[in-house]
């Protein structure tokens, strides 16, 4: 590696506070570079946990122990919300987290992880890959200091769960909800206050009553989650996350650090880990979902008309209107509807006539 990756480490550690623990930026051992990889949640939580730490047993054994990753749990090393900042700094090399949690940063992040009524996991891989996502999402994260990749995808999301049941627009008036990034904006609309609270925090804030409902991932993580302990009505659809990625950073210099293969390899492994996690949320997720409903008591709903209605009335001009709060962000959201639409012409011609045939057969 060359120096520069342990001067910028050095001195942006310093600079990022009590908050991050002083660790040189990668670490060099035995002949080969170990990259710590910063999460957002629990380590080996089933999904998101185990899939981080497949991925890093893919660069391990394809790179022959010369490129390894140390996994960090969620508040190992920082808080989950600050974990692309110590990346960044050189605190970490590399997160396993979702890209809305920044949108403070820039609104254009969200298109790197949901939009809602947006892209299928599928369709986002073929963005990313074929429509110029990947591009414009390398020009953002070089802008703050990280190169991105795909590392997972949960596959289509639940609408949430609820403390009591909700049958109208109108029920969502005054709740604290736990919705990130558009979604939540939207149910704002309704009158719902959207608050964002890291995952390992939710059971206990459901639990408390400080929020009175929230979203998460599906039933297979939802269940592992406890969600049930504290509420008994479970929404559907997502149409807030029809399909979501979950992205690692990797600290710019570090990856520029980094030869030809060993970028492959972290490519490479990000790849078949998107593909592999996929499958695994839609093998499991069904087993979850009979378990919650008959041992737990689970209610399952869909959403009212009225709120579905409304939030596909509101979703494009919410999406606008965050777009347009920065130049990147409205440069990729002109090139994410475009592609959007061309995905919608083909799926009304291939995936969803088929969906239609399967449902006649």
């Amino acid at each position: 590696m060359s120096s520069n990756l342990t001067r910028r480490g050095f001195m942006n550690t310093a600079a990022l506070g009590a908050g991050a623990t002083a660790l040189a930026s990668p670490a060099l051992a035995q002949g080969g570079t170990e990259l710590k990889m910063l999460m957002c949640w629990p380590k080996n939580f089933p999904g998101l946990g185990t899939s981080a730490e497949r991925f890093a047993e893919r660069v391990s054994t394809a790179s022959d122990g010369a490129l390894r990753i140390k996994v960090f749990g969620a508040g190992e090393i920082v808080a989950p919300f600050e974990v692309l900042d110590a990346v960044a700094s050189g605190a970490g090399d590399i997160t396993h987290c979702t890209s809305y949690y920044w949108f403070g940063k820039d609104p254009a992040f969200v298109y790197f992880a949901t939009v809602p009524f947006g892209l299928t996991a599928d369709e986002h891989f073929t963005w990313l890959k074929f429509g110029g996502g990947q591009e414009l999402w390398d020009k953002l994260g070089a802008e703050h200091g990280v190169k991105p990749l795909a590392v997972l995808n949960t596959g289509a999301q639940m609408g949430g769960w609820f403390k009591e049941e909700i049958k109208s627009a109108a029920d969502l008036q005054g709740l604290r909800l736990r919705y990130p990034g558009l979604g939540g904006q939207m149910l704002a609309t309704l009158g719902a206050t959207p608050v964002n609270i890291p995952g390992g925090e939710l059971f206990t804030a459901l639990q408390s009553g400080t929020i009175d409902g929230l979203e998460w991932i599906a039933p297979w993580n939802d269940l592992a989650f406890g969600f049930h302990r504290a509420a008994k009505h479970y929404y559907y659809p997502g149409f807030h996350e029809m399909g979501h990625t979950i992205s690692s950073y990797v600290n710019i210099d570090v990856w520029e650090g980094l030869n030809d293969a060993e970028r492959s390899i972290l490519q490479s492994a990000a790849d078949a880990e998107y593909a592999t996690s996929l499958a695994e949320y839609n093998a499991r997720n069904l087993a979850a979902l009979n378990t919650l409903t008959s041992e737990h008591d689970v209610q399952l709903h869909r959403w009212p008309d009225d709120i579905i209605a409304a939030m596909q009335e509101v979703a494009p001009e919410i999406t606008a209107a965050s777009a347009a709060k920065s130049p990147m962000a409205t440069e990729i959201h002109e090139n994410w509807v475009a592609f959007r639409e061309e995905q919608r012409q083909w799926g009304d011609i291939g995936e969803y006539a088929n969906a239609e045939l399967k449902e006649k057969g």
